[in-house]
């Protein structure tokens, strides 16, 4: 088993994992179903392709740069009647930078990383209109467990960002992680894809833990001991009742 981690920085993205008529929004972080369509898109698989290997991989991002919710206004029409579309709503993740894993065979993740190098189809961050900023790609895969890779992973928040985190003391970064089947996920999402065939887009439940990771490269914050305590010290004594 081998861990690929990728980097996901860019002006604007947007991970969806539900949609209501012309209402798009987007999660707080990157969805199993957008990197697995990132990676289906860089090894050239259609849209009706088979996704089980994919699907099957075990998924973690961390929240290095939280950034921003943008709400936009989008109009359209159609492209042979002329005819306006409806007002639609979408909203993004401006400024935001995220670290993302997936871990599995390892012939199957090397295969991944080398389509990242030349992708078939270029890769964007949820949406057409959100291209990333720098490269995806942080290294070669590596030998170890998901949860550790991301934890040890270096912090890619923007410096003046890191900066402004680290001057008021110790940094915590917020990890996502697939839920074991026999446990109790913290919540759940329906973003396990399926099937990206646009005649039939199909998504499972899955379920998500989380937890928080100090910022690598900065030094943990240490915890107050507490101070000294004995009950008794607050009792009245007793006195003699023949004093």
């Amino acid at each position: 088993m081998s861990v690929l981690l990728m980097r996901l920085a860019g002006p604007l993205q947007a991970w969806g994992s539900a949609a209501r008529f012309a209402r798009r929004t987007t999660e707080n972080a990157p969805t199993k179903s957008g990197i697995t369509g990132l990676l289906a898109a860089a090894q050239g698989r259609r849209r009706d392709a088979d996704l089980s290997d994919l699907a099957a991989l075990e998924f973690g991002v961390r929240i290095d740069q939280p950034g921003a919710r943008l709400r936009d206004f989008q109009t359209a029409h159609h492209s042979d009647t002329l005819k306006a579309m409806p007002l639609s709503e979408r909203f993004y993740l401006t400024d935001a930078v995220f670290v993302a894993g997936v871990s599995g065979e390892s012939a199957l993740v090397q295969r991944l990383y080398e389509a990242l190098l030349e992708p078939v189809f270029l890769p964007y961050l949820g949406r057409r209109s959100c291209p990333p900023s720098e490269p995806i790609t942080i290294g070669e895969p590596l030998d170890k467990g998901l949860e550790q890779a991301l934890r040890e992973a270096e912090w890619e928040a923007y410096e003046r960002y890191r900066k402004r985190r680290t001057a008021s003391g110790a940094v915590r970064l917020d990890l996502l992680l697939d839920s074991p089947p026999e446990a109790r996920p913290d919540f759940t999402l329906r973003d396990l894809p399926v099937s990206f065939d646009p005649r039939h887009r199909r998504y499972g439940l899955r379920g998500i833990r989380t937890l928080q990771v100090p910022a690598p490269g900065t030094a943990e914050a240490p915890q107050p001991s507490p101070p000294p305590h004995e009950p008794t010290d607050l009792l009245t004594p007793v006195t003699s009742r023949n004093g």
